[in-house]
């Protein structure tokens, strides 16, 4: 955006009405546009409030690739949602979760060949790559295959593409092996114990995901019951090293052969304590839950590790790829995807709708039942507040109910123009900005 452009627009007759539209998206850079009306009734009839016209909706989308503003405000209901599971003392759940075993957990995925990698020694010398070369540490190469033609390409997309999966045979498997540390079958677990956890994809740079997951074990009933006494820290982390180690899926290969799809051998298991530190860990090592939440939720708004021209939605076909600048070692992921997504073997995996993601077909944020809140009710609680403030100033008390009847129809999405759509983003990085100077003053 020159000088030119953003004079002009500030200049231009509609701009006091773009710019309460784009604050009150937040600075979404791709805004639902919508036109229609909105009425706010009492319960007998009584017209509160009517309006008419154009209002825009945010976009929602978690990766902050493609909306800085939308991305914040996921991370931030994914804060509060996770919060109040490691936490408790909010939302139903009790204070006392935070006396529960808990642990951090981080899944990796398995070696399909060498990459390029940026190691450092203790000294803060840089270790030489297995290429042979000393790799900077913006360097775009990293991540990426030494080897194109040796990397194995379709095991990483098979297995990205059955990482749910995975991770839902290893959370039956960890259920299992608690009850054998209970003395009880894996069917009566549920009836003297509970398994609570919230689990959060992200891409390594290599293009594959690994899960951090906050674990806590429960006594039946949930959050207010506690566990029984076998479960202790110990029992919880050798009963997650057990499962990790054996957990698998056998998958077939384009041509028949078997492949065997397990977790990689970085596996990564701390204690989460309730002590409120500075840091994310203390000096034991031990994870801290007072920004624990934080560095969680921060995971879920990352996009596939290569930003830059990478697909954010579904490609259409690998012509598509052409005009985009990507690595290599992605370009090579999602052809890769595409390729074993036209073969019937793989109809159910619907490969080419999730080229872009390299494969991946889960949710980014998935959590038990019981562990805490959902993502429902705290935005529910936020449109409950916003409508309250809304009550508040047509001076209608905010506790006597209301009938609100909407009828909006879609007319476009995203801004007019490129100046447009910049300025709404420079929007929501002042935002960040002032809520980060608020947290580090107060």
């Amino acid at each position: 955006m020159n000088d030119h452009a953003l004079t002009d627009r500030l200049r231009a007759f509609d701009y006091t009405s773009w710019r309460a539209r784009m604050e009150a998206t937040g600075g979404c850079a791709h805004p639902v546009r919508l036109r229609g009306s909105s009425t706010i009734t009492t319960h007998d009839g009584r017209v509160i409030a009517h309006r008419t016209g154009e209002v825009w909706g945010p976009c929602g989308n978690r990766r902050e690739t493609v909306c800085p503003a939308c991305s914040d405000r996921y991370a931030a209901d994914a804060f509060h949602l996770i919060r109040a599971g490691l936490s408790g003392n909010e939302r139903g759940v009790p204070a006392t979760v935070t006396e529960r075993p808990r642990v951090l957990l981080t899944l990796t995925a398995p070696s399909f060949g060498a990459v390029h990698t940026r190691r450092i020694t203790a000294r803060g010398r840089v270790i030489p790559c297995s290429c042979g070369r000393h790799h900077r540490a913006n360097d775009p190469d990293l991540g990426g295959a030494v080897d194109h033609d040796t990397y194995d390409y379709q095991a990483a997309v098979l297995w990205q593409a059955h990482a749910g999966k995975l991770w839902h045979r290893f959370a039956i498997a960890l259920r299992r092996a608690l009850a054998a540390r209970l003395g009880v079958s894996g069917r009566r677990f549920g009836q003297v114990a509970r398994l609570s956890y919230a689990k959060v994809a992200e891409y390594q740079r290599r293009g594959l995901v690994h899960f951090h997951a906050a674990i806590r074990t429960d006594g039946p009933d949930g959050p207010s019951d506690p566990p029984p006494a076998g479960l202790t820290t110990d029992a919880l982390h050798d009963a997650v090293r057990e499962a990790a180690a054996s957990t698998s899926i056998d998958v077939e290969r384009p041509d028949g052969t078997v492949l065997t799809l397990r977790w990689g051998a970085q596996l990564d298991l701390r204690e989460i304590t309730a002590s409120a530190h500075d840091a994310v860990t203390d000096e034991t090592g031990e994870i801290t839950d007072a920004r624990l939440a934080g560095y969680i939720a921060k995971y879920a708004t990352k996009g596939t590790g290569k930003t830059d021209g990478h697909p954010d939605r579904p490609i259409r076909s690998l012509a598509h790829l052409e005009r985009m600048n990507l690595a290599t070692h992605h370009r090579r992921l999602i052809e890769t995807a595409w390729d074993l997504g036209g073969l019937a073997r793989y109809a159910n995996l619907n490969l080419r709708k999730w080229a872009h993601m390299l494969g991946f077909r889960g949710h980014f944020l998935t959590k038990s039942r019981a562990y805490s809140t959902t993502f429902r009710v705290i935005r529910g609680e936020r449109r409950a507040w916003r409508l309250a403030e809304q009550l508040d100033q047509l001076g209608h008390p905010a506790d006597e109910p209301v009938i609100v009847v909407n009828d909006w129809h879609l007319v476009g999405i995203g801004h007019h123009t490129q100046t447009d759509r910049e300025l709404a983003i420079a929007h929501a990085e002042r935002i960040r900005e002032q809520r980060t100077t608020t947290r580090e003053t107060t």
